[in-house]
């Protein structure tokens, strides 16, 4: 039996262009068009998730598909730096700030640590590694780091140095117990996921 979960990072908004943790904030006008324009290219699945992020939502209403709102799928909780801009917090909290980037386990913001959000997510992703068919699943970025991190058994200080740009598909298939994975691949109209 083999398992694909293909994750789509959303949209970008205002509040990513200005480095701001979350504020709930819509996606801009025109990275909805570009979703759009990005729903023919979407593998068939037979399950969608969807993380509970106004821009994630607001991303797979764009692509044209809904789906349940797993929590273990949720953004990393960033705590009382939630709407903040990364150099305020950073100029408030220098230390603050540094250990969170450098400690994985670290959560001085209140809300959850990076290894928090690895294990809630490895929950979820070893549960759908038991269900055959594909899964598509339109999530925040951290979350696709944390999947990745997991899959490629990696320690979670790696977490911090994997990027996912916007509107990108990252599949992983599994079977027998492990993953393999395919990285960022533009979502565009002319060029769909591969189906595998």
């Amino acid at each position: 039996m083999t398992s694909r979960v293909t994750f789509i990072s959303p949209a970008m908004n205002a509040s990513l262009r200005r480095a701001r943790f979350d504020d709930g904030a819509s996606i801009d006008t025109e990275e909805a068009a570009r979703a759009r324009a990005a729903a023919g290219a979407l593998p068939t699945s037979v399950r969608v998730a969807v993380s509970p992020v106004v821009r994630c939502r607001e991303t797979a209403t764009a692509l044209g598909i809904h789906g349940a709102e797993p929590t273990e799928l949720s953004a990393l909780d960033v705590g009382r730096w939630r709407g903040s801009d990364l150099a305020e917090v950073g100029a408030a909290e220098p230390e603050a700030v540094s250990r969170w980037l450098a400690d994985p386990a670290s959560a001085p913001h209140g809300g959850e640590s990076v290894e928090d959000l690895c294990r809630r997510v490895a929950f979820w992703l070893e549960a759908a590694l038991d269900t055959e068919g594909r899964t598509l699943a339109v999530v925040e970025p951290e979350v696709v780091r944390a999947a990745v991190t997991h899959v490629l058994g990696t320690p979670s200080a790696a977490f911090w140095r994997l990027d996912v740009p916007p509107l990108t598909a990252t599949t992983l298939s599994g079977r027998g117990g492990r993953w393999n994975v395919g990285l960022g691949r533009p979502l565009e109209s002319s060029g769909a996921v591969p189906e595998d």
